[in-house]
């Protein structure tokens, strides 16, 4: 079911200021005061997004001049929408409020790394977590562990501070660490795993699971050459 803003604020005006004595003009001004803080939140987690983004970029200048090469190919980010916000707490049967949205929902800040090697998402995820300033919430490697339809990749849920002009906030941000050809599967079975009028469903999902292991090997391979031909000492395997 596709909502909108319009279709929250409505749902905000049934769960909260269903006053019938209220003036339109009150509603709206109500309706903006129930709003404001969570538009505040969003931006924090802007923040949140930004902070992580730095660190990964950090992280990604210093090991290339250790290891004469960039671990990591591209950096995405995203924030959920409001639409999905509003929806993922009905689900829940929770309120569109701050303490829902801070004590409910995990995955409103995200950062996707691309790195080149699987090596490089074990060292990138070490490096991070051994930060001070990094509170390790989850970690789930669907690497060694993938998941039964073969999805592989690393999940972390972190907390951050951020610092703004008269105070400091925790934030939490979901990071998802995968390899180029990690990436390049999970994109595209994204899109058709959405596919519900395709015959013989059980045949696209085995091939799927088929695909993902086809390109473990292939990353296996990719980094073992790597090795082989890698002229940087620190780099080399015994």
């Amino acid at each position: 079911m596709k909502i909108n803003r319009l279709d929250i604020a409505k749902q905000i005006i049934n769960d909260n200021i269903n006053d019938p004595s209220m003036t339109e003009a009150e509603r709206f001004n109500a309706i903006r005061q129930q709003l404001l803080p969570i538009q505040e939140l969003m931006s924090y987690y802007r923040c949140a997004i930004m902070e992580v983004e730095t660190k990964f970029n950090v992280l990604n200048e210093e090991m290339s001049i250790l290891y004469d090469r960039n671990p990591i190919e591209s950096i995405k980010s995203r924030e959920k929408s409001f639409e999905s916000i509003f929806m993922k707490l009905q689900r829940k049967g929770l309120p569109m409020t701050e303490a829902s949205i801070v004590n409910h929902i995990n995955d409103i800040a995200g950062i996707r790394v691309i790195c080149s090697f699987q090596e490089d998402v074990y060292k990138l995820t070490d490096a991070l977590l051994q930060q001070d300033d990094v509170t390790l919430i989850l970690k789930k490697d669907y690497i060694r562990h993938p998941k039964k339809n073969g999805y592989r990749s690393m999940h972390l849920i972190i907390e951050i501070p951020i610092f703004l002009a008269e105070a400091k906030k925790m934030m939490r941000v979901e990071i998802q660490l995968r390899t180029i050809a990690m990436d390049f599967w999970a994109s595209l079975e994204h899109k058709l795993k959405y596919k519900q009028d395709v015959e013989n469903s059980a045949h696209v999902i085995q091939e799927l699971k088929d695909c993902a292991d086809i390109i473990a090997q292939v990353d296996h391979r990719m980094e073992a050459l790597r090795h082989e031909v890698s002229l940087n000492p620190k780099e080399r395997t015994p």
